[in-house]
């Protein structure tokens, strides 16, 4: 930054040479046409006395000049003039010079000044009727130019190293200090995201370093929450597969005493021994294949065309809706309606949802399940009278232990229903939800 700063500035300081070369050689010449004016008033001032060759002489190396000339509109008179006046190398006339002039004029002094005679012609201040016209050694010009030239580098130079500095302390006070601690504070949280005291507190700036300050504090959150789920998950499926065998076990003791029940002598236990054989069945699936959230090894969906509104009929009842006059399941699917889906998953989707749904209505609150054809799919919707989701909830709705509003409840029941959903290529979405009942709907493709 200092290297950069030198160099910037004295790139700006050229660019200021330039023309202030060139305005210094414009005013020495100036100033030399003054001084001779200012003799020749005082030779004009005495026209009976004559001037010895010797004083001649000193008064023109006193000027810097070897000879004067005057002129004005009724005559052109030499005024001073060494014995043997030089031969001129260069005539420059004031009166007409540009600035682009002055500047070329300026640079070929310094380049080719050693040794050349200048015939200056120009007007001073207060004589505007009278030219004077000088010839001189161009030498001194040269060495007054060069000394001013090296004035104004170290003058330069000394600018340069200040701005410099004071720029520097800036902009790492600034830039650099702010980018450091973001860079550092990236690093800390790399090495131990999940601890508190690791997490940026963003400043007030409302610059971009302070967006940037918000928006990693904002990242950091998300992976902290994201690492506390996956964490939280991961102790599930240790804890699942803990307890997989012993479970299974007593399913399988469960399904054996099940069976002696189709034996049975009374119609309304025969009649319901096959739905209970039917869901310890499904729960032994799950056992074999343990949750998906301890191990990821959810099967791909086995798809065929089957009743649906058979299959909402099954949740209801899995779901306790029957027998239960305060809370109403409501199965208005068509007869007919045939749906491709995979029936065991469909099921686990409707039975997660219908749970929820009549956990959520209380009095004479009702679950309404509907469906309808479309060209490329069914769309199913499950419709509650209950008091609505909270704010809250509604922005975590399918994340896994944060989209619960349930005392008690995992958030688990709706992120599983939503994956499977996925996995078919369908969705699941929140319709609406308020005082007057929540709407989910579900979309499974063909």
């Amino acid at each position: 930054m200092l290297v950069l700063t030198i160099i910037f500035v004295m790139i700006a300081e050229v660019l200021i040479f330039v023309p202030s070369i060139a305005r210094f050689r414009h005013t020495y010449l100036l100033q030399r046409l003054s001084e001779a004016h200012l003799a020749t008033l005082t030779l004009l001032a005495m026209p009976d006395v004559t001037l010895p060759r010797e004083k001649e002489s000193e008064l023109l190396a006193q000027i810097g000049v070897r000879g004067i000339v005057l002129n004005r509109p009724q005559s052109r008179v030499l005024m001073l003039s060494e014995e043997m006046p030089p031969s001129v190398s260069a005539s420059y006339d004031l009166r007409r010079g540009t600035p682009l002039t002055l500047i070329r004029d300026a640079f070929v002094a310094l380049m080719h000044g050693d040794g050349r005679i200048l015939r200056v012609i120009g007007q001073v201040d207060g004589a505007e009727d009278t030219v004077v016209e000088i010839i001189m050694d161009e030498q001194p010009l040269r060495e007054a130019m060069i000394a001013y030239a090296v004035n104004i580098l170290g003058l330069s130079i000394v600018i340069s190293l200040i701005t410099a500095f004071f720029l520097y302390i800036a902009i790492r006070w600034l830039l650099i200090r702010p980018m450091q601690r973001l860079t550092s504070a990236m690093m800390v949280f790399r090495d131990d995201p999940l601890n508190a005291r690791n997490l940026i507190e963003p400043s007030a700036r409302r610059d971009e370093l302070g967006m940037a300050e918000r928006e990693l504090a904002g990242m950091q959150r998300q992976i902290v929450t994201s690492l506390r789920q996956k964490s939280r998950l991961a102790d599930l499926g240790a804890a699942v597969s803990k307890v997989n065998h012993d479970l299974r076990n007593i399913l399988a003791t469960a399904h054996l005493l099940s069976d002696r029940l189709t034996e049975a002598e009374d119609p309304m236990v025969r009649r319901v021994a096959p739905g209970l054989i039917q869901a310890i069945d499904r729960a032994i699936a799950l056992c074999q294949r343990t949750l998906k959230y301890g191990k990821a090894d959810e099967p791909t969906p086995v798809r065929s065309f089957f009743s649906l509104r058979d299959l909402v009929a099954e949740v209801g009842e899995a779901a306790g809706a029957d027998g239960r006059s305060e809370r109403q399941w409501f199965n208005q699917v068509h007869e007919g309606l045939l749906i491709n889906a995979d029936r065991d998953q469909l099921f686990r989707v409707l039975l997660n949802l219908g749970r929820n749904a009549l956990d959520a209505i209380d009095g004479d609150g009702r679950v309404v399940v509907t469906a309808e054809r479309r060209e490329d799919g069914v769309a199913i919707q499950l419709a509650d009278t209950g008091p609505g989701l909270p704010e809250e909830v509604r922005e975590h709705l399918f994340e896994p232990f944060v989209g619960s509003s349930r005392q008690g409840g995992t958030g688990l029941g709706l992120a599983i229903a939503h994956d499977l959903v996925h996995s078919h290529g369908g969705s699941l979405s929140l319709v609406s939800s308020g005082p007057q009942g929540t709407v989910f709907r579900i979309w499974i493709p063909d």
